[in-house]
């Protein structure tokens, strides 16, 4: 039987039409309002998420992606 893939993990996930991982950076859901404006911003910014795990790790959670 094969691996399912995490639902909830794919529902954060982007895939661009290069095939690279996009997501958010976590920590940026509320209590926004005693930071920076800059500090808020940056936290919208979607960064390259392949470069936060390792390959074990990403086949855990998302079996039909790994490379």
């Amino acid at each position: 039987m094969s691996q399912k893939t995490n639902k909830s993990f794919t529902k954060r996930l982007a895939i661009t039409k290069n095939g690279k991982l996009k997501a958010r950076q976590p920590g940026f859901n509320h209590f926004n309002a005693k930071q920076s404006r800059s500090k808020q911003l940056n936290g919208k910014v979607e960064s390259n998420f392949e470069n936060r795990m390792n390959n074990k790790t990403m086949g855990r959670f998302l079996p039909g992606l790994v490379k």
